[in-house]
């Protein structure tokens, strides 16, 4: 699904109404009846909550008060503040605050900080606050009265430790829609339903997990005209965007069908993230999967699985993968008969493996992906990337890793997430996949994808093996034609499977392992997305 700024969101209504017919009062109607219904979903107990509508003098008040309507006409009573003179009201969402006001709804009007001072203790109670101040015409941080009315809203949804459920409309009020932060208070929402499409703010910016669960509402845009607009470049990874992918097998097929994988990893005292990594690749449907570890950690390897294979790799006298590798055509021969080259995990930063490492990714002509240990060996020497033969390469950087290679600050790196991954992939004429909250995918064409699965409890030891395990399984059976299709896929599974492990064993104590453990049931939901009986 694309993103969209908010000059291409009011572009989008231009044409909705230019093409469909679809006015903005029509469309204003539309995205009120949405959310309520989202609402009527979600809460099974609508019409007994207390609910609190909180609306500013924009569009995005227009939508809350057709959103009170439509719960005032489920049996709710809802609540509802207008900040803002009445005679400021203008458009179509003056016309549905005449609407609102014929139904006999009641209205608060609060144009000071001592006015919501009598209207603010109604949030102490409240069981649901709609969150319809400021949308995606957001200019600046917000300060004064929608300030602290923001404040406010956040300290009671504190306050009630999950008795209060926060659902913005189309943005958490203060959360801008572009790239650019304003600072200021943004509103914590339990869940925030967009509409159309999500918003580049609601993807990059350092407030975004103030969205809640963000949820996507159509109101009249017709979705082809957006997704077929070449100019939009980035996407929301969600289960639409691989749909092309064969996830369902041929009853024929057989192990040959779907790949070899050959992974390069381990070292002595890191042993783990060569099993990590294998067993991700296994579990994401690779037909064969082999591999290539020093001799002095393979029989720990070896027990790892059962259904991989290994080879050997020449140790240093330190348990590492020795530049010897690379003799009489060991590696390359090693390579025969691969369909991806995945090189990195727990390899070490020995300086000799690090020589191989280079020198292995610099000949092979397999896709290649490189993570961990293998992104260290570029450390200062990213110039060399640009020297290989394989035209099929992905970078797995997480925010240090990337730092170190652009020579920035990490600092620097979580600033200008969306902006750095790009200019990498096309610096580097590579996929860079930029992992942490929000894992980006950016292309050498300068399009991104950008994943919202995962949780904080995957920031452990051994998970972003199971990355590369994941992708490097993918790669084998799908190839490359359309390999951000499948790096999209890669990325989605790994956030959804440890979401689903982190649903069962809690965020804290959630260790890689459980996350490849949920691997099967993750591609099932995506099965199940898409119709398919799981």
């Amino acid at each position: 699904m694309k993103v969209l700024t908010a000059e291409q969101m009011r572009e989008a209504d231009r044409l909705t109404t230019e093409r469909c017919g679809i006015s903005g009062l029509a469309l204003m109607e539309n995205a009120g009846k949405a959310i309520a219904e989202f609402l009527r979903e979600q809460f099974a107990d609508i019409a007994s909550r207390k609910i609190v509508v909180l609306c500013g003098k924009g569009n995005n008040g227009g939508d809350g008060l057709v959103v009170a309507r439509m719960l005032k006409g489920y049996g709710s009573a809802p609540v509802v503040f207008l900040f803002a003179n009445p005679g400021s009201v203008e458009g179509d969402a003056a016309e549905n605050l005449k609407r609102w006001r014929r139904g006999s709804g009641e209205l608060h009007v609060v144009t000071s900080e001592a006015e919501w001072e009598s209207g603010r203790a109604s949030l102490a109670d409240a069981g649901l606050i709609v969150d319809a101040l400021l949308g995606t015409g957001l200019r600046g941080p917000v300060e004064g009265l929608l300030g602290r009315v923001i404040e406010d809203v956040n300290a009671a949804r504190g306050k009630r430790h999950g008795g209060m459920a926060v659902v913005a409309v189309d943005m958490p009020s203060g959360l801008a829609s572009d790239a650019q932060d304003f600072g200021g208070p943004v509103v914590s929402a339990d869940f925030t339903v967009t509409l159309t499409a999500p918003k580049l703010g609601q993807m990059v910016l350092p407030h975004s997990p103030r969205c809640g669960v963000l949820v996507v509402k159509s109101i009249g845009t017709p979705p082809e005209m957006i997704e077929s607009d070449p100019h939009l470049k980035i996407h929301w990874i969600e289960p639409a965007e691989f749909r092309a992918l064969p996830l369902v097998r041929e009853r024929a097929a057989n192990k040959g069908t779907y790949g070899h994988a050959l992974i390069v990893a381990g070292s002595l005292g890191k042993s783990g993230a060569a099993i990590l990594a294998a067993r991700g690749a296994l579990r994401a449907g690779a037909g064969l999967v082999t591999v290539a570890t020093p001799r002095d950690v393979l029989p720990i390897v070896a027990g790892g699985m059962p259904e991989m294979m290994t080879a050997p790799l020449e140790s240093t006298e330190a348990g590492t993968a020795s530049l010897r590798n690379l003799d009489y055509g060991k590696f390359p021969e090693m390579m025969r008969g691969k369909s991806v080259l995945a090189i990195g995990p727990g390899l070490s930063t020995h300086n000799e493996t690090q020589q191989f490492i280079r020198s292995a990714v610099r000949d092979a002509v397999l896709p290649v992906i490189l993570d961990a240990d293998g992104l260290n060996a570029f450390d200062g020497a990213t110039g060399a990337l640009s020297e290989r033969r394989s035209p099929a390469l992905v970078l797995t950087p997480h925010p240090g890793e990337m730092a170190r290679l652009l020579g920035i600050t990490a600092k620097e790196v979580q600033a200008r997430r969306l902006e750095v991954a790009l200019e990498a992939a096309g610096r580097w004429r590579a996929h860079v996949i930029l992992k942490g909250f929000h894992t980006i995918l950016a292309t050498p064409s300068g399009s991104a994808y950008i994943n919202t699965t995962g949780n904080p409890g995957m920031a452990t030891g051994g998970t972003g093996d199971v990355l590369t395990g994941i992708l490097a399984g993918l790669t084998a059976q799908f190839g490359v034609e359309d390999w951000a299709c499948v790096l999209s896929f890669g990325v989605y599974l790994h956030g959804l499977a440890g979401d689903l492990a982190a649903s069962r064993v809690g965020e804290a104590p959630l260790v890689a392992s459980d996350v490849i453990d949920a691997i099967p049931e993750a591609y099932a939901r995506v099965l199940a997305e898409w119709g398919h009986a799981r």
